[in-house]
C-alpha cells in the first residue's frame, strides 16, 4: 500500500478529509503531504486540513470540513443541524459550529462559532459530531416559524432522527 492510499483509505471514509494528525498517525510525513498538495492529489483546506482533490461531494461535505476546520470537541450546532437534515426549510447564511473552549483559529467566513450548552452531550450522523435535531429544534425556536418546526418534527420521527416519544414531547413544548 502506498503512502497516498493510506491517505486515501483514511479521507475515504471522512468525506474526502484528512487530518495531519491522522496521516502523521498512519505513518504519512508532512513532507509526502506537502508533495501530495504539490501534485495536485490534495488540496489545503485549512491548517493541518487536507480534501482529495478528486472525490465526489456529497450533500454533509461542509458540515464535515467545518468541524474539522474548528477541531476537536466541536459540533454542528443549532439551524446547521436542521439543514444538514433537510428539515423546517432552514438555509443558515453560514454553517453553525458549537465550541466546549474557546477557539482562536482563523476560521472562514461561512462558519459561525456559538458556544457549546453545558451538559450537551453532541452524537454523531453520518459520521460528523452534532446537536441532536431534538436539541437543535428547541435551540431553534426563537429563529425558526413553528409550523416549520412542526414539519421538521414530523419529518424527523419519520426518518428515525426522533423517535415517536420525543416528537411528541418536542410538540408539546412548542405548544407551550
Amino acid at each position: 500500500m502506498t503512502q497516498f492510499d493510506k491517505i486515501y483509505e483514511i479521507a475515504a471514509d471522512n468525506y474526502g478529509i484528512v487530518t495531519f494528525a491522522e496521516a502523521r498517525e498512519a505513518g504519512v510525513t508532512g513532507g509526502e503531504l506537502s508533495r501530495f498538495v504539490d501534485s495536485g492529489r490534495l488540496e489545503k483546506a485549512g491548517r493541518g486540513i487536507y480534501r482529495l482533490a478528486k472525490y465526489i461531494p456529497t450533500h454533509f461535505d461542509q458540515y464535515a470540513l467545518a468541524v474539522a476546520l474548528v477541531g476537536s470537541g466541536s459540533y454542528i450546532h443549532g439551524e446547521s443541524v436542521l439543514a444538514m437534515h433537510d428539515l423546517a426549510l432552514v438555509n443558515p447564511m453560514k454553517t453553525n459550529v458549537a465550541v466546549v473552549r474557546r477557539t482562536r483559529k482563523s476560521l472562514p467566513e461561512w462558519i459561525s462559532l456559538a458556544v457549546a450548552d453545558k451538559g450537551e452531550v453532541p452524537i454523531v450522523y453520518e459520521g460528523i459530531p452534532s446537536q441532536s435535531v431534538g436539541d437543535a429544534i428547541r435551540y431553534c425556536r426563537k429563529s425558526v416559524m413553528k409550523e416549520r418546526l412542526i414539519d421538521a418534527i414530523h419529518a424527523a420521527v419519520r426518518e428515525g432522527l426522533i423517535s415517536q416519544a420525543a416528537g411528541i414531547a418536542l410538540r408539546k413544548e412548542l405548544d407551550k
